[in-house]
């Protein structure tokens, strides 16, 4: 295919930036720096997203990914990874892009690839999804995040301000109950951008959420809160006392995100302030934590395995404040 061509492709696949404006979505606008901050993630993230469906090889997408900036190029192979699974949905094609991204530098931003993953999902038919089977089972249900958070995103009044949750869920790759759980920790993360980085207005849209989701919830927002940050230390203190019962979670979300940020290298002072604040620990000290509990051998398909690492992560913050 020749450049032209491929530069079409990429104007007709990708979606137009006006998508990820604040005013667009209808979010709110804490200020002019967390408006340009939250923008700015959905910018790059498209561009991940075209470089994918453009380029003609694994090699080529890697190198415009690694000249991004380095607080936003997680972002950018999330948008990658959706653009590769899209762009293997197509007729004629190889259906092999996903699987090289994931083979090569893709591997280090495993937790933002499967994201990006369950957000073609969201916009694939069901026949097209992707096969998942050589993904890992256990961190495989952040596919469901990526799905989640996008239609939180995309479909806010309906799943955020409506709390919509689908009886009718389910997926090929694990269990339908566990599942709604994993789409509630990407809605979680999710409304730290409805709510524009603002703390307590993100606090209270969970709220408005049935107490049974809240945990999973809160989660999702800990994982965005330090992951995408925008936030200064003491409105993140605030969001840690507004979590209450379900601060254990905000924290296990806010690890997993300095696991994200420190296994691609990416961690940035934002990250530093975020996970100090919400955790008491450094990023790298989070991320050690993570894989310490991180569970060995075959996961179950249930979504046992990823629960108990979830819930380990959760209770080694209280192990740590009691000693």
């Amino acid at each position: 295919m020749s450049a032209n061509l491929r530069a079409l492709r990429r104007r007709i696949l990708t979606p137009g930036i006006s998508a990820t404006s604040l005013d667009v979505r209808g979010f709110h606008k804490k200020s002019p720096a967390a408006q340009e901050l939250l923008e700015t993630v959905g910018r790059h993230f498209l561009e991940g997203y075209g470089h994918a469906v453009e380029v003609r090889s694994t090699a080529e997408l890697e190198d415009r990914l690694e000249r991004l900036p380095t607080r936003f190029r997680g972002f950018a192979y999330e948008g990658a990874a959706m653009g590769a699974t899209v762009l293997d949905a197509l007729p004629g094609s190889r259906g092999n892009r996903l699987a090289g991204l994931l083979a090569g530098r893709g591997r280090d931003h495993v937790y933002m690839a499967y994201v990006g993953i369950g957000w073609a999902m969201a916009r694939l038919p069901r026949p097209l999804w992707p096969d998942l089977s050589r993904t890992d089972p256990l961190i495989r249900w952040l596919v469901l995040d990526g799905y989640g958070f996008h239609q939180a995103y995309f479909k806010t009044e309906r799943y955020v301000h409506g709390q919509y949750e689908d009886p009718r869920f389910a997926w090929s790759w694990g269990s339908p109950s566990y599942a709604r759980r994993a789409v509630d920790q990407g809605i979680g993360r999710a409304l730290w951008f409805v709510a524009g980085t603002e703390p307590d207005l993100a606090a209270t849209l969970i709220e408005k959420f049935p107490e049974g989701r809240r945990a999973d919830l809160f989660s999702g927002t800990g994982l965005a809160a330090a992951y995408a940050c925008g936030a200064e230390e003491g409105e993140l203190a605030q969001l840690a006392r507004r979590a209450g019962p379900y601060l254990r979670q905000l924290q296990q979300g806010a690890a997993f995100a300095a696991e994200a940020r420190e296994k691609a290298g990416l961690t940035v002072a934002a990250t530093e302030v975020a996970v100090g604040a919400l955790c008491g620990i450094s990023p790298a000290e989070a991320a050690a934590l993570c894989r310490a509990t991180r569970p060995s051998g075959p996961a179950a398909p249930d979504g046992s395995g990823y629960e108990k690492w979830r819930q380990d992560i959760a209770a080694a913050f209280v192990s740590r404040e009691e000693k």
